[in-house]
């Protein structure tokens, strides 16, 4: 696969998860998972109760977090999930903040 057409391939996405997804280890689950794709980003809390993900990386495993995050980690409940696409930018692996 040539340079341009790998490129192409790279987006990034934001997502909001809401539900019961914090104190139920879904930043360090989805850490792990996004690690495990290859992926970029972070997973932050946020003040109202939600969990942001930012993930930055090759189409496909991008596609497969977000059907990840659909569910989450076991002791999760995620109620809805809002999802944006981005500008990809590099990261240095994925984190949790």
């Amino acid at each position: 696969m040539n340079q341009q057409v790998e490129e192409r391939e790279l987006i990034g996405m934001r997502c909001l998860v809401s539900g019961r997804v914090q104190g139920v280890f879904f930043r360090a689950s989805a850490r792990e998972e996004a690690q495990r794709l290859g992926l970029g980003g972070y997973a932050r809390n946020l003040a109202d109760g939600r969990v942001e993900v930012l993930a930055c990386g090759p189409r496909e495993a991008v596609t497969r977090l977000r059907a990840w995050l659909l569910q989450g980690p076991p002791l999760a409940r995620v109620d809805a999930l809002d999802c944006e696409p981005l500008a990809y930018q590099h990261y240095n692996g994925f984190t949790q903040r």
